[in-house]
């Protein structure tokens, strides 16, 4: 169970449930692979699956294959030839812990290249461990929610920013207090034909989605997220994910919340070692 610490930013006070705290893998990964955690499969069990060569979906697969003896093949687009000679972030643990990274050179996508890989016996897993088997973390998460909100007297708001939106739409499903997101990749239709194709009878009855009043475009630096970055890191003595959490916790931070808000920090931090180069070669450190 990961603990709830308390924080104050420039006289705001709010709830963080430190989920970057569980572990090797943690963070929303921790919760979305808790369900194959938990079981035992052959030996050399070959695991499927697709995305971005600098994702934290790939690192903590790559873990958790490592730690499983099993097999990891992951598809990404095609790697630069700078990166592959000086790995670094995501990229560089993945190549450690000796997944077999196929760059999808091709005009097919990269779930259909990762999907024709598939043998008999070997297990799919949707960008960003996007999967039906994810729900069991989250109805964990939501429980563990329940008793350290009942333990200290509390009623929160929950708030936790999205990719795919699976995350947010199954906590959802199985937390008594309201819940909140964001679309950080694109915009809110975008976050709710995602949540669909996986959960096509969801209702979103307890799923909020917060609206931003500027466009951002994903993983492109900004000078107010870095910081904030920097500011709530000194301040607070926390560090966030500069992808996602920037977002949300901007939102997050200039909303005013009818009960205590509890932000969920969902890991990813080894990622924030590409977003710093881009920084600092955007010569906005």
């Amino acid at each position: 169970m990961s603990p709830i610490h308390k924080l104050n930013y420039k006289g705001f006070e709010f709830f963080v449930k430190r989920d970057d705290l569980l572990g090797e893998i943690n963070g929303n990964k921790a919760r979305k692979l808790s369900y194959f955690l938990k079981n035992d499969y052959p030996k050399n069990q070959c695991f499927i699956s697709y995305g971005s060569h600098q994702s934290n979906a790939l690192a903590a697969l790559s873990i958790f294959a490592k730690k499983k003896s099993y097999k990891l093949i992951f598809v990404c687009k095609k790697i630069s030839k700078f990166l592959k000679q000086n790995p670094c972030g995501n990229y560089a643990l993945a190549i450690k812990n000796g997944v077999s990274i196929i760059e999808n050179l091709g005009l097919k996508s990269l779930r259909e290249v990762a999907l024709g890989l598939c043998k008999k016996g070997d297990i799919f897993i949707d960008e960003g461990i996007a999967n039906l088997k994810a729900e069991k973390g989250y109805k964990e998460l939501a429980e563990e929610i329940h008793f350290q909100a009942k333990q200290s007297d509390l009623e929160f708001d929950v708030f936790l920013p999205s990719g795919t939106g699976v995350s947010a739409a199954f906590l959802a499903k199985h937390l008594n207090f309201r819940v909140f997101t964001c679309a950080c990749v694109a915009d809110e239709n975008y976050l709710k034909k995602q949540i669909l194709s996986l959960i096509p009878d969801y209702d979103f009855s307890n799923l909020y989605i917060l609206q931003n009043d500027k466009k951002y475009h994903f993983a492109k630096p900004y000078l107010e997220f870095i910081t904030l970055f920097n500011d709530i890191k000194q301040e607070c003595n926390i560090e966030f994910d500069l992808l996602y959490d920037m977002l949300g916790l901007k939102l997050a931070l200039n909303r005013k919340w009818d009960r205590n808000l509890l932000y969920i920090h969902q890991g990813g931090i080894l990622g924030n070692e590409t977003m710093l180069t881009r920084y600092k070669f955007k010569q906005m450190l």
